[in-house]
Formats: structure tokens, sequence, C-alpha cells
């Protein structure tokens, strides 16, 4: 379900809304009322946890790292992932949270409803740019899943008293 990598000038994925346009304020205050940090990284510098690299958000315990340049949906799918994990465990995270499908999909699922605590994106603008960026589901666009083959993901985030 994860992305390709996408920066080309001429590439769709190019245009999907970046940390730097909504500012770190909200992002920081929402992680915040999960127990996480957002840490910012300098422009142009690796950022430290990313799994995929590029501008891709990374993650080191209970703290998400991200560049201006980073793709929001970057940004709470790696959150979303820490949010998931019981806290106990964020501590010995570094760059790759899960191999857990399950997990995989209740993160989609939460980066998309987290989106509408973000002033500005909202989870159209999310689900549209995940597709832009490359998200592959079975149903054929991220909006599809979410509205009609996502409900291990639902299940997932209830059992464990998480917002969906």
């Amino acid at each position: 379900m994860h992305p390709d990598n996408h920066t080309s000038a001429s590439d769709p994925s190019s245009l999907v809304l970046c940390v730097g346009q909504i500012g770190l304020d909200h992002a920081a205050s929402l992680l915040d009322r999960f127990g996480l940090k957002l840490q910012r990284v300098a422009a142009n510098a690796p950022i430290p946890g990313s799994f995929w690299g590029d501008r891709e958000a990374g993650i080191i315990g209970s703290t998400v790292y991200a560049r201006d340049d980073t793709p929001v949906h970057s940004l709470l799918h790696e959150a979303g992932h820490l949010i998931v994990l019981p806290a106990e465990q964020r501590e010995h995270v570094h760059t790759d949270a899960t191999d857990s499908i399950e997990e995989e999909d209740a993160t989609c699922y939460l980066q998309i409803v987290l989106a509408d605590e973000l002033p500005g994106v909202g989870r159209q603008r999310l689900m549209t740019d995940m597709d832009a960026w490359g998200y592959t589901f079975r149903l054929g666009s991220t909006q599809a899943w979410f509205e009609r083959d996502a409900e291990n993901a639902r299940d997932f985030l209830i059992a464990r008293g998480l917002p969906c």
C-alpha cells in the first residue's frame, strides 16, 4: 500500500500538499495529543528515521521527523504508525514501525481521519494526495478503499480506542 517515491516536477505527485504549506503548529499539537513529538528537519538535510528516504517523514521512538517539503500524507502516515502502537513499544521504533498488514491498514485509515484535524487539509485532499503519490488499493483508489474496503482497519482502531 505504500507509495513509490516521486519527485519530478512533471509528476502529479509533486503537487501534493507539503508540511511547509500548512506549518508545523497544528500538526505538532495533533501529534502531542497522542504523546508524540514533531521535529522539523532543515531543508535538504537527511530525514532521520525515514524508511523511504528523500522527502518522506521519519520516526524514531516517539518523534516524527519532517522537512518543509515532506508531504502531509507522509507525516500523518508515520505518526499513525506510532499512534497504533502501544506507548511502551514506541521507544523501540526506529525507521520501520511494523511488518503487520493489519497495522499498515489501520495506519492508512488513521492518517485519513487525522487529516480532518489539520486546517486546510481534510480527508478528501489527503486521499487525493495519497493517490497522486502512488498508494495502491485493491479497489483502485484511496477513497474507494476507505469507503468500501476498510472494515478491518476501522475494527483495529475501534478495538484500541483510536479515532476512526
